[in-house]
């Protein structure tokens, strides 16, 4: 449960749960494994985010599907937003069954003028808490945008890296998207209504939450690197997934074993997202 608080003008929430063995294992037959974390063994990284569900009621529910603007995030006046990027450090173990708690803060509001138009920018920063122990300091941004505009020329791609050293390709489907709408309880329309996404957002099919590309390419260093310690992830999505086509994940680890650099490219060879993960 969260409940927005004013702190001296800032926009503050505090938000509480469970990390529950049956959300855990859920997620981990989403990702496709065979098996799931246990009540004590520590939560894999980025799975926090299907915690600390939006459960707003219905009647504050935008034509968008998220929760109304105007409560914790500011309305800016621009309707479309997505997860832009976002940095996280891990401080300490998330361990599965145990009670959590985020201390949720606006830091920044701006906007500029870009190439599709006006847009605004919000960073929100979360400290994440297991059994009273900071476990996550996270950073997240927001991108608002203007209504879709038919004919609009879309942003020039850029072309994804070269040389990946682990490289895993899934096609997300129908009931990839329904299961990872289904655990964030995410009801943004642009992942499951076709009609919503192409006539009023203006993309070509159903879109790929940032979230699990993010979450896909943290379980690609997990795949290869299963005993690493992970301190540090870093995000920025540069180009929508789009439902049906090939998502390829990639990642290239430096000669040292102290970074990978991964990224995500499209079934057309353009880059969709790019991370870095720093390990121990």
């Amino acid at each position: 449960m969260s409940q927005p608080i004013s702190e001296a003008g800032v926009r503050t929430e505090h938000a509480d749960d469970i990390l529950a063995e049956t959300s855990a294992a859920a997620l981990s037959a989403t990702l496709d494994y065979e098996s799931a974390p246990r009540a004590g063994d520590a939560l894999p990284h980025l799975w926090h985010w299907i915690f600390f569900r939006p459960t707003v009621p219905h009647h504050l529910i935008a034509e968008d599907g998220h929760p109304r603007k105007g409560g914790f995030l500011p309305d800016l006046g621009l309707p479309r937003r997505m997860w832009a990027g976002g940095r996280l450090r891990f401080l300490s173990p998330l361990i599965v069954g145990s009670a959590i708690s985020r201390e949720s803060k606006v830091m920044n509001v701006s906007e500029k003028q870009g190439r599709s138009g006006k847009l605004g920018f919000v960073t929100v920063s979360h400290q994440i808490r297991c059994a009273g122990t900071l476990a996550i300091d996270e950073e997240h941004d927001i991108v608002y945008r203007e209504p879709a505009v038919p004919g609009a020329r879309a942003p020039a791609p850029t072309a994804a890296p070269e040389g990946a050293q682990w490289q895993r390709q899934i096609v997300p489907d129908e009931v990839l998207m329904f299961r990872y709408s289904a655990l964030t309880f995410n009801a943004h329309r642009i992942h499951y209504d076709k009609q919503y996404v192409t006539q009023t957002e203006g993309y070509p099919n159903l879109v790929v939450h940032g979230p699990l590309i993010a979450t896909l390419l943290m379980d690609l260093v997990r795949r290869h690197r299963p005993d690493a310690t992970v301190l540090a992830f870093s995000f920025k999505a540069i180009r929508p997934c789009f439902m049906g086509n090939a998502l390829h994940l990639c990642g290239k680890p430096s000669p040292d074993g102290k970074t990978v650099e991964l990224w995500s490219h499209d079934h057309e060879g353009w880059l969709t997202m790019s991370a870095r993960a720093t390990l121990a």
